[in-house]
C-alpha cells in the first residue's frame, strides 16, 4: 500500500517509516521538521518507494494532494512536549486542532483509511488504577496553557471520531502513554531522554516536584507493531485504543535506573514545577494505562521491560556520540 505519515521525521513517526518499509510498503512523510529530524530518516535515503516532502499540516491544499493519491494516512504530526506547548500555547493550538482537521477532512473526502495519534494526556488529573478508554477526564483551568495539549487532542479524537461514523471510512485513534525509546529528544521536556543525557554526561539528573510522581513507559517498538495491526482490525474502527507498557515507575525511581544502568557517578538533584515550567503548571500524580481493549482487539502485550526501554535509549545515544560529526 501507499501510506502518508504526517509527522515521519519524529520519534515515533520516523520508527513507524521504518516499520512501513520493511513490510514493502511506499511511504510518503510530510513533516515541517519544527521538532522532527532528517537525522531520524537518514537511514530510508535513497530506498525505492520512500518519499520526504518538507511542508506543513496547516496547508490545507498540500495535505490534500498528498491523500488522494494514498491508501492509508498516519497523522502523527503535532506541537508535542511540555516545553513547546507552555512555552508557544496559540501556536500549538492551531497545529493540533486545524491541521488534524485537514488531514481528517482529505482522507475522508477521498475515502482513505486514516489514523489519528492521541495521547494519555486526554485523561488530564485522572490517576485511577489503570486508565480505560471510557474514563473520565479530569482538566485544571481552561486558562492554564498546560491543559491546552490536552483539550485539543480530545478535540482532535472527537473531530476523527465523528467524521469516521459519519462518512463510514475506517478510523483508529491510539492513545499513546508515554512511548521512549532511540531518537527521541529531551529538549521539549521528555523525561526518559533528558535524565539519560544528563547522565552520561555526568551532569545532575533534575527531577521535577517530589519525584513521587509515578508514570509507565511503553518501547516504541512494543506500539509500532501494535498500531499497526489496529488499522488491520475493522474491530477497532472508530475507537480510541491505549497503548502503552505495563511497568510502572516513580520518577525518582526512573532517576535511580538511569544512574544504575549507565554507571553515572550523577547527582539526584530536585527542582519545583515553577522553576522548570514556569507558575501555575500543574502535574498529575499517576498515569497508568488500562491496555485491556488493545489485547482483547490485537493481542497487544508490551515485551520489552524498562531496563530495555533505557538501554536502547542509552545505546543509541552512544552510538551517536561516537560518530564523528560534520566539520
Amino acid at each position: 500500500m501507499k501510506a502518508v505519515v504526517t509527522g515521519g521525521a519524529g520519534f515515533i513517526g520516523s520508527h513507524l517509516c521504518d516499520h512501513l518499509v520493511a513490510q514493502g510498503h511506499e511511504v510518503v512523510v510530510l513533516d515541517d521538521l519544527s521538532t522532527g529530524s532528517m537525522e531520524n530518516l537518514t537511514q530510508l535515503e535513497g530506498t525505492p518507494g520512500f518519499t520526504f516532502v518538507q511542508g506543513d499540516i496547516l496547508d490545507r491544499d498540500l495535505v490534500r494532494n498528498l491523500v488522494e493519491e494514498a491508501d492509508t494516512v498516519f497523522h502523527l504530526a503535532a506541537a508535542v512536549g511540555v516545553y513547546n506547548i507552555v512555552d508557544n500555547p496559540l501556536k500549538s493550538l492551531r497545529i493540533n486542532l486545524q491541521g488534524t482537521e485537514n488531514v481528517v477532512e482529505a482522507a475522508v473526502a477521498n475515502r482513505v483509511p486514516y489514523m489519528v495519534a492521541s495521547t494519555s494526556e486526554v485523561y488530564g488529573k485522572n490517576d485511577a488504577d489503570g486508565l480505560k478508554e471510557d474514563d473520565d477526564r479530569i482538566y485544571g483551568s481552561p486558562i492554564k496553557s498546560r491543559w491546552s495539549y490536552a483539550a485539543a487532542k480530545g478535540l482532535d479524537e472527537l473531530v476523527a471520531y465523528v467524521h469516521g461514523v459519519e462518512s463510514g471510512v475506517p478510523c483508529v485513534i491510539t492513545r499513546f502513554f508515554n512511548v521512549v525509546g532511540p531518537r527521541q529528544t529531551g529538549q521539549y521536556g521528555m523525561v526518559v531522554p533528558r535524565f539519560v543525557d544528563q547522565a552520561l554526561r555526568g551532569a545532575p539528573i533534575t527531577v521535577y516536584g517530589t519525584g513521587a510522581q509515578r508514570r509507565c513507559f511503553g518501547s516504541v517498538f512494543d506500539v509500532i507493531p501494535g498500531l499497526l495491526r489496529l488499522m488491520e482490525t475493522p474491530e477497532a474502527y472508530n475507537q480510541a485504543v491505549n497503548l502503552g507498557g505495563h511497568e510502572e515507575v516513580s520518577i525518582k525511581g526512573l532517576a535511580d535506573r538511569v544512574v544504575e544502568l549507565t554507571g553515572s557517578t550523577s547527582e539526584i538533584v530536585y527542582i519545583d514545577y515553577e522553576q522548570a515550567y514556569g507558575d501555575g503548571y500543574e502535574d498529575m500524580q499517576r498515569r497508568y494505562p488500562d491496555t485491556s481493549l488493545a489485547h482483547r482487539l490485537i493481542g497487544y502485550r508490551p515485551t520489552r521491560n524498562l531496563n530495555d526501554i533505557i538501554n536502547s535509549i542509552v545505546a543509541h545515544r552512544r552510538a551517536q556520540d561516537s560518530v564523528p560529526q560534520p566539520a
